[in-house]
């Protein structure tokens, strides 16, 4: 397996140089080498999901092919796989006990907070198109949202095996909608999206001011919901509240069921922890669930990694778990789950993937059409919102402007957004999807 590893650097570094860098990050870099066999000269590579896997399939088989023969001299018959596959032939026991949790309804813990959005998620999966069409779900990060659309997979798939089952972050549909621009294959792109039974996008805000991803998008939407075929979606905030969303599309989602999912109680967090130390085989006394429960109080995934650590620390020094034993545990969760700061890069990439533009334009490039500028100005505008950079060193990341070429972008901004609505609402969404963890 060490050998394999190896190996796949090499073929990875064959693939990078064949493809631009938006498709092999989105593509080539999410996969893992899982088994490699020189008798029947098969690979098996792990994917994400099977949509990662049908679009590997149709787009860069060949390629991958081709960068096997070349490292092996020899061909290689390359097989995509996906977890839901490998945990039932019992290939990745190991990461599965590891984890301790699968996404499906029975492991989803129903309380006041969650409970409608679990009815419709659960009435869609039983009658998928029949119920609600569509469904958007709405809450902060870490409470269950992705959960629930996994859930609605998995369910759907045991029901109906055959059914076609498209899942896809708002922000990968950009980046897989500029790759098929790039690569002039925009008919494969369509057939990805409008021939499934069920659409499956997990933060649809991530869409909104980019108007090319909206308009395809729209089309998308409107060729599955005129073919009955079911759309579930997620987002931070509701349909209404993200500002640059085409007027077309938040009709279309606010014509579905629209369910919150708010922060669980002090009952759910406490049932959470014991489901999930259950599920990891391990006891966590009453008293402790409760001060965990008390302590974390805005986020499952705390919640999910608090036990996760305490599970740890038992296998390592066979501690019983106990208040002042999971004080530091929780000190660590809470600092560890703490967004990361804003980067330069990141915030030039949402400004870049919102105004159709080159990342690389909008930091490097002395382009001073308006096509280019005001995009920079607003990339500038945003860094210095988010970040703690002075206008100096703000200079140096955009190609090393003067400071008062950065004062000039940001006060340009500032006094455009005060004349126009729009664009102030591109900027406010712009801010919400970078501070997005």
């Amino acid at each position: 397996m060490l050998q394999f590893n190896e190996a796949w650097n090499v073929i990875c570094d064959y693939c990078r140089r064949s493809i631009t860098d938006v498709a092999y990050n989105t593509w080539i870099s999410k996969i893992e080498p899982l088994n490699l066999n020189f008798d029947s000269n098969e690979a098996t590579l792990l994917v994400p999901n099977d949509f990662h896997r049908q679009t590997l399939e149709r787009c860069y088989k060949t390629l991958l092919t081709d960068a096997f023969e070349a490292v092996f001299d020899t061909h290689i018959d390359v097989k995509f796989t996906v977890p839901e596959e490998e945990e039932k032939n019992d290939i990745l026991v190991d990461d599965i006990n590891d984890k301790g949790y699968e996404y499906t309804f029975d492991t989803f813990i129903v309380g006041n907070s969650n409970k409608f959005a679990h009815a419709a998620c659960l009435a869609v999966a039983q009658n998928p198109s029949k119920a609600y069409n569509p469904l958007v779900l709405y809450g902060n990060s870490g409470l269950g949202k992705t959960h629930l659309l996994y859930a609605i997979w998995n369910e759907i798939k045991k029901n109906d095996s055959n059914k076609n089952i498209c899942y896809v972050k708002g922000d990968d549909f950009t980046n897989d909608l500029i790759e098929s621009l790039h690569r002039n294959a925009m008919s494969e792109f369509r057939q990805k999206y409008r021939y499934a039974d069920v659409l499956l996008v997990d933060d649809i805000q991530f869409i909104g001011g980019k108007e090319s991803t909206q308009l395809e998008f729209f089309h998308t939407f409107e060729t599955l919901y005129l073919a009955n075929k079911q759309i579930i979606l997620t987002s931070d905030r509701p349909p209404k509240e993200i500002k640059t969303l085409d007027d077309r599309l938040r009709g279309r989602f606010e014509g579905g069921l629209i369910a919150d999912i708010l922060p669980p109680d002090i009952e759910t967090r406490i049932a959470i922890i014991e489901r999930k130390a259950e599920l990891m085989n391990i006891t966590i006394p009453k008293d402790v669930c409760e001060y965990i429960a008390n302590n974390v109080k805005s986020n499952i995934r705390q919640l999910e990694g608090t036990v996760k650590k305490i599970k740890a620390k038992n296998n390592l020094d066979g501690e019983r778990p106990s208040i002042k034993s999971v004080q530091n545990i929780i000190a660590d969760i809470l600092n560890n789950d703490t967004p990361p700061e804003v980067t330069v890069e990141k915030i030039v990439d949402e400004v870049a993937r919102t105004f159709n533009v080159s990342a690389e334009d909008l930091r490097r490039s002395n382009n001073r059409s308006a096509y280019i500028s005001s995009p920079r100005q607003v990339a500038i505008y945003v860094v210095n919102e988010l970040t703690t950079l002075t206008q100096e060193n703000i200079g140096k990341e955009f190609g090393g402007r003067d400071h008062s070429t950065i004062k000039y972008a940001i006060d340009t901004t500032k006094k455009k957004m005060a004349k126009d609505s729009k664009l102030r609402s591109i900027v406010d969404d712009i801010i919400k999807n970078c501070s997005n963890e």
